[in-house]
């Protein structure tokens, strides 16, 4: 039996020569086809070019790509020239990317030619020397194709390979700024070796698995798939549109399945618009009737009742005759596992999902902690929770209910930062993490909310802003962005905003023709489904937690903007600056 990989080089090496005519990287409709020995080749000629612009063991490179192949070429390449990739989010402004660049200390840029231009702007009084360019060969950049055809001779690629270390930094994962500048998470091989290895009792793919990469490759949830197709053949298929991933799904069959909460919440969304429009009475009867069984069963299943036989024997004609069509239609009839993160999940729509029968475990992590911690179980889901500890990782709360990790998927620390790394990680080895949390006696972790981002109300009451945002979010297709407000004061109100794609088919469906964002807020149309779904959110939550007011804005969050990050969380102190006037509107009187 051959030992296990200690770096990634080592695994990638393994994985091209186990499986070198099986698909590694596509594109969808097969545009582009990249098998493993196609992969190791270009690897090489990369990591050659590379050395030739004077990349050395140690040094940086940093990445600026939409989802495409050419990402896990260039990223995988760097690796084997024995320095550390690092992927930044195309949203960056100038000023943003300058800082990381000079974090980083990066001499080499990889990009496509659209970014260019906020390149050129971001380099200046960084180390950048080299811009290499994938797609074109415009002037003052390197293209792709000719740092392949022109790599340094003399470089030994085996040799350099083979000298990457355990606890060399295997990449640099940014971290949003929801609170301050981004710190520069410092991984290491073992990081994400000892997370691929806890993974696996969860899920062990291979080469016959799929997963469609669209998430960026900045953020450590999609790395983490990248890095296990290294280890394990997994085939991907990269997405360069990540608002074209569900559309994308009957394509690509995926058996491992990532999804954040938004892409839940449309798929549901989906599924029950297409039964309203059902114009046959007894097909949305029937569709009904499956789908309540579906979640009946799970809702049991999760608070550990016995499931009754009728119920099972119904669910099961239910299966046949309805939910297996919705997720063949949906291009998840192929799904093993699937996992939501990034975010808190609303139970209702993770039973949903669950009713529909595709295995959905919620998890929960952090980038300082190469991703996930906890996940559910395949088999024995509690709803509410983000599961229990995965192996290697120990978990305890402080006196004050932060969730406190250790173990070996605990990152090396702060790029440059060793104040902020002495910060998070104490003397003994537990990484702060800035999470309220519970743990009930059989391990379960539920998480409150962050640390700093608790509302306590102006009677003393403690809430989580994120589970009331959930709440609404999930109550309705049309609202693409949920801020709510209550520090110290006397009830709950809220900002919300449209999601343009569902706003634009909400439109198209009722007639309405003039569809700018400002017009949709105001239209009684738009109005009246809001109200019905802040009704509907507010049913589902506590008296307390109830939103009594709320603002439809005109404005369409973007990721990367003033109110979200790339990663869509909401950057809450600059939404409170912004939007003062309207939140003091609605606590006028």
């Amino acid at each position: 039996m051959n030992p296990s990989p200690q770096t990634l080089c080592e695994a990638f090496q393994a994985t091209a020569a186990r499986y070198p005519d099986a698909v590694a990287l596509r594109t969808p409709g097969d545009g582009v086809v990249i098998t493993w020995r196609l992969y190791a080749k270009r690897v090489r000629r990369i990591a050659a070019g590379l050395a030739k612009l004077g990349v050395r063991h140690g040094d940086t490179v940093g990445i600026m790509l939409t989802n495409r192949p050419e990402f896990h070429l260039v990223d995988t390449a760097v690796l084997h020239a024995g320095a550390t990739p690092f992927s930044v989010y195309n949203t960056l402004a100038a000023e943003q990317l300058n800082y990381l660049l000079t974090n980083a200390g990066n001499k080499v840029m990889v990009c496509e030619e659209q970014f260019l231009p906020v390149i050129e702007k971001a380099r200046a009084g960084t180390a950048v020397e080299h811009i290499v360019c994938v797609d074109a060969a415009p002037a003052g950049a390197t293209s792709l194709q000719d740092l392949e055809a022109n790599g340094d001779p003399d470089f030994d690629f085996e040799a350099s390979w083979r000298a990457v270390e355990p606890d060399d930094v295997l990449t640099i994962i940014y971290t949003s700024g929801t609170t301050g500048p981004p710190k520069g998470v410092e991984l290491t091989h073992s990081n994400i070796l000892a997370e691929y290895d806890a993974m696996r009792d969860i899920v062990d793919w291979g080469p016959e698995d799929r997963y469609v990469s669209y998430l960026p490759d900045a953020h450590i949830a999609n790395r983490l798939f990248y890095y296990g197709s290294l280890t394990s053949g997994l085939q991907l298929t990269t997405l360069a549109d990540a608002k074209q991933a569900i559309t994308a799904l009957p394509d690509a069959r995926p058996t491992v399945l990532l999804a954040v909460p938004q892409v839940w919440y449309k798929i549901k969304a989906a599924i029950e618009l297409a039964l309203t429009d059902e114009p046959s009475t007894a097909k949305r009867r029937l569709a009904d009737w499956a789908i309540g069984l579906g979640r009946r069963k799970v809702r049991l299943e999760s608070e550990r009742a016995p499931v009754p036989q009728t119920l099972r024997i119904q669910h099961a004609v239910a299966d046949r005759l309805v939910l297996g069509a919705v997720r063949r239609k949906l291009g998840l009839d192929r799904v093993r596992v699937a996992i939501s993160a990034a975010a808190a999940l609303s139970p209702d729509t993770l039973e949903f999902v669950l009713g529909l029968g595709i295995p959905c475990l919620e998890a929960w992590g952090l980038s300082e902690t190469t991703g996930g911690v906890t996940v559910t179980r395949p088999g024995d889901i509690r709803i509410g929770t983000v599961g229990q500890a995965l192996k290697g990782a120990t978990l305890k709360l402080a006196d004050d209910g932060e969730l406190l990790v250790s173990g070996p998927m605990v990152m090396k620390d702060y790029r440059g930062d060793p104040a902020k790394t002495s910060d998070a990680i104490d003397p003994d080895g537990w990484l702060h993490t800035g999470d309220i949390a519970t743990i009930d006696e059989g391990g379960y972790v539920r998480i409150v909310d962050r640390k700093k981002e608790l509302i306590v109300n102006a009677g003393g009451k403690n809430m989580s802003p994120s589970n009331i945002e959930g709440t609404i979010r999930a109550a309705s297709s049309l609202i693409g962005g949920a801020v709510v407000i209550g520090n110290d004061r006397p009830y709950v109100v809220a900002l919300l905003t449209l999601d343009p794609d569902a706003a634009a088919a909400f439109a198209t469906r009722n007639g309405i023709h003039n569809g700018s964002p400002g017009d949709l807020a105001a239209n009684p149309l738009v109005r009246a489904e809001i109200d019905r779904a802040v009704e509907a959110a507010n049913e589902k939550l506590s008296r307390v937690e109830q939103v009594k007011k709320f603002t439809l804005l005109s404005a369409i969050w973007e990721p990367g903007g003033d109110e979200f990050t790339p990663t869509m969380k909401l950057r809450r102190k600059p939404i409170d600056t912004k939007y003062a006037r309207e939140i003091e509107e609605l606590y006028a009187g």
